[in-house]
């Protein structure tokens, strides 16, 4: 993903809080396992469309990720941690330089910038706004190992095109396509667009693996279309774990907010 049209810079450069939100929710839209499997089947009643979805209590995992956009092209490293239904724990490095860390709980997201000695807070409901879409800790959550980013609902329509089952959801003004592959029952790919600004977003999901008889992709690619200062913009963001488990064990996660540290 690197160019030589774009400026490759450490972590720490690019540490304002539109690319720490965009990177922030790039992250939290995959997880993974440790070990592939080929073949996986799924032998449920397929015409209920019957999503296989994933139960964890901790999960913690590692993940080398590409990020580019219009003016940067960026390699970082990242440490995950999450417990169900209670908090999601991101630490961000370059090069061995600690860059960020990010803590998203029930409220609010907050986000440390460990070389600009400052910190952010977002709470879900301006979020919503920015967005034009209903951002909670669930979505987050749901997002991050690889389930329905929003329920099924009665309102969803379910169609049968080529090699996927089409699971059509709406979520105020924006319009989401879950395409599910018949043969797993796992979702594989996201499109998602918002109807008046034509802002979207594409989660391609790769190489599903096996973790204690539960499935999840090692490898995702997330392209963003959004609009900003008259233009038409793209992001692109690559993820590799290579390492990763679904844990029983409690997990730590380790987030204070210096004194000396100035909220932006």
């Amino acid at each position: 993903m690197q160019s030589s049209l774009t400026r490759k810079l450490p972590i720490e450069n690019y540490m304002n809080n539109s690319r720490i939100l965009l990177a922030i929710f790039s992250l939290a839209l995959l997880t993974s396992c440790s070990k592939k499997l080929s073949g996986i089947g799924w032998m449920g009643d397929r015409s209920k469309l019957d999503i296989r979805q994933v139960d964890f209590e901790y999960f913690s995992g590692k993940a080398k990720i590409y990020y580019k956009d219009h003016e940067l092209d960026i390699k970082a490293k990242a440490n995950v941690r999450m417990r169900k239904d209670s908090v999601i724990w991101i630490s961000f490095s370059a090069v061995g330089i600690q860059g960020a860390r990010c803590l998203i709980n029930q409220d609010s997201i907050t986000i440390l910038n460990m070389f600009k000695k400052e910190y952010y807070v977002f709470d879900y409901d301006s979020l919503s706004r920015q967005f034009n879409f209903d951002i909670n800790f669930e979505s987050i959550q749901s997002a991050a190992i690889g389930n329905l980013i929003k329920s099924n609902g009665s309102g969803d329509n379910v169609a049968k095109t080529g090699d996927f089952f089409i699971l059509h959801q709406n979520s105020g003004s924006v319009t989401i396509n879950n395409y599910v592959n018949p043969n797993t029952m796992k979702l594989e790919r996201v499109e998602m667009l918002e109807d008046e600004s034509k802002n979207s977003a594409t989660i391609s999901y790769y190489d599903f693996q096996v973790l204690k008889n539960t499935v999840f992709p090692f490898s995702a690619v997330i392209s963003l279309f959004y609009t900003a200062d008259n233009k038409t913009l793209n992001t692109q963001i690559e993820f590799e774990y290579n390492k990763a488990e679904i844990e029983n064990k409690e997990l730590k996660f380790p987030f204070n907010i210096p004194k000396k540290y100035v909220r932006k």
